[in-house]
Formats: structure tokens, sequence, C-alpha cells
């Protein structure tokens, strides 16, 4: 096991998880059906499943396309998703 990638993703996906929409769903979740175990356990089978449909894509993905050209493809997504995010942000606060 190489623990320095395994801190890696877990510091990571931690960080980058805290406070997104699947948290706030899973608060949501349990103030609704006051089942904290219940919730839990589906909620992590749920990013279980979610995880493993990534690790097996990126693992199939980095077979044919170098890493380097998918980090910059990832890069233009997040830049056109973040541009096109502030434009109708903008868009609103014109109005």
């Amino acid at each position: 096991m190489n623990w320095k990638i395994f801190f890696m993703a877990f510091t990571t996906l931690f960080v980058a998880e805290l406070g997104d929409k699947t948290q706030l769903a899973v608060f949501t979740l349990v103030t609704q059906s006051k089942a904290p175990w219940e919730v839990f356990s589906g909620s992590v089978l749920a990013l279980t499943a979610v995880t493993l449909i990534g690790v097996l894509f990126g693992d199939a993905v980095t077979r044919y396309i170098p890493p380097s050209y998918l980090r910059l493809g990832a890069a233009f997504l997040f830049i056109g998703i973040g541009a096109v995010v502030f434009w109708q942000a903008l868009g609103e606060i014109m109005k």
C-alpha cells in the first residue's frame, strides 16, 4: 500500500467534499428522516459506488490518454464551467 497516495486522496477528497452539496443533502436527509445511521449507511454506499466508477473510468481512460492531457482537459472544463457561472451571475446582477 502506498500510504502517501492513500493520504493524499483522503485529504484531497475530504477537503473537496466539506460543505458541498452532498454534505448538505445528507444533513437535510438526517433532519427530515431522524434516521442518522440509515442515512450514513446509504451515503457511504453511494459515495463508494461513485468513487469506484471514477477509479475504474480513470484507470481505463489513462490507458489511452496521457495524464497530462487529462489534466489540461480538466483545467479547461473547470475554466469553462467557471466562466459560464460567472456570466450567469453577472447577468442576474445586471437585471
